[in-house]
């Protein structure tokens, strides 16, 4: 006799029961065959058109296959220890996790139990949410006020059971951020009650001199994290690398809820190679602004109302559904991202790529324009 099928009623528990699941996209080549187009630019991820520094390319091309059998080193050793040598700190400031949904879920697990809440933003990156949600905590979500993180609002929602605000800095999609003075005031406001993370993926990408370094602020705030990725900027989204940084004493805390040997071996040493690399950012940030000004040429010659801030993405806001559009711009080889998801309907967001897929983009958009 068999076994009966399993009843899930007692044993999933109810927060997991609400959760909807997130599904990513099927790999290019069954998109492509699925909306019927010859070639795909993808423009939905936020991806370093660019790649890899040089020199990451270089470790990655020389790694030598039987390394694979071997465990990689349980704490990244020594990029941790590259990490503080760049930003003054100590090593043991340095968490490293597989990409940044990793670090969010280390520091969630770390501080909040049964009834605790974390809060941020209703429209951001969207895992701060996802994260609390699915291990059983609330998330309260404060409105952007003008495309920006409400710090006010923020501060009214805390009560005796919140134990971390997120803040996403520059933020993912607007690219609006706090400047220096905004963030102080916020973690003066504070104080030491409750953690206060700043997500700073974006950062190697912002030029604007008022937007703050929040590794600098570590010293001053024990309660400060700051999140960092090597996803972005440094073109190694395809390995899952991402890193956080606190005080000795707060780090020491997560650090009991790490998974150890998460981060493979190739991951660590890219990572330690593209560091060094400040050509590669100054190139990357050319290309960035350089096709940004084209976006915002072509978006005023269409008509329609864009947010551009820091980062390298934009917002277009659009005469029609998101995901309609998502799914046109598909049959013409240009993967976007529908923005309902980040409570933006009838917006996308596109990131910034080579010229030629920019031109891609244009040409695409004003053919599905023509036609609604």
């Amino acid at each position: 006799m068999g076994i009966e099928s399993i009843s899930f009623e007692k044993l999933v528990p109810d927060y997991v029961k609400r959760f909807e699941p997130y599904i990513p996209s099927k790999p290019d080549r069954e998109l492509m065959k699925l909306y019927g187009c010859d070639h795909l630019y993808r423009l939905n991820n936020n991806e370093n058109p660019l790649g890899p520094p040089p020199a990451a390319r270089e470790t990655l091309r020389r790694f030598n296959p039987p390394r694979a059998a071997v465990y990689p080193s349980g704490d990244s050793y020594y990029l941790r220890q590259k990490l503080a040598e760049r930003h003054g700190l100590k090593p043991d400031q340095f968490l490293v996790g597989n990409g940044a949904n990793e670090v969010i879920a280390f520091v969630i697990k770390a501080f909040c139990q049964e009834g605790d809440n974390i809060i941020t933003a209703d429209k951001t990156f969207a895992v701060y949410e996802w994260v609390a949600e699915f291990s059983g905590f609330k998330a309260r979500l404060v409105p952007l006020k003008n495309f920006r993180f409400d710090d006010q609002g923020m501060l009214e929602q805390i009560d005796e059971r919140t134990k971390i605000l997120f803040v996403c800095n520059p933020n993912n999609p607007t690219g609006t951020y706090w400047d220096e003075a905004t963030l102080r005031r916020f973690l003066d406001a504070i104080a030491v009650h409750q953690i206060v993370v700043v997500d700073e993926a974006y950062i190697e990408f912002v030029e604007k001199n008022d937007c703050p370094d929040g590794m600098k602020l570590l010293r001053e705030y024990p309660n400060l994290i700051v999140f960092r990725t090597f996803s972005k900027m440094y073109g190694l989204a395809g390995l899952r690398i991402g890193y956080l940084a606190g005080a000795l004493e707060t780090v020491d805390i997560i650090r009991r809820t790490c998974v150890v040997y998460s981060v493979n071996g190739i991951a660590q040493e890219a990572a330690l190679a593209a560091l060094d690399d400040d050509e590669h950012i100054r190139r990357t940030r050319e290309l960035v602004s350089r096709e940004k000004a084209f976006l915002a040429r072509e978006f005023a010659r269409l008509g329609l109302t864009t947010q551009a801030g820091e980062g390298c993405y934009v917002m277009i806001r659009l005469p029609m559904s998101d995901t309609l559009a998502y799914r046109k711009l598909m049959a013409q080889g240009v993967m976007v991202r529908s923005m309902t998801g980040f409570r933006y309907p009838n917006w996308i967001r596109v990131s910034i790529g080579t010229h030629e897929a920019m031109e891609a983009f244009i040409k695409a958009l004003q053919t599905i324009l023509a036609k609604s």
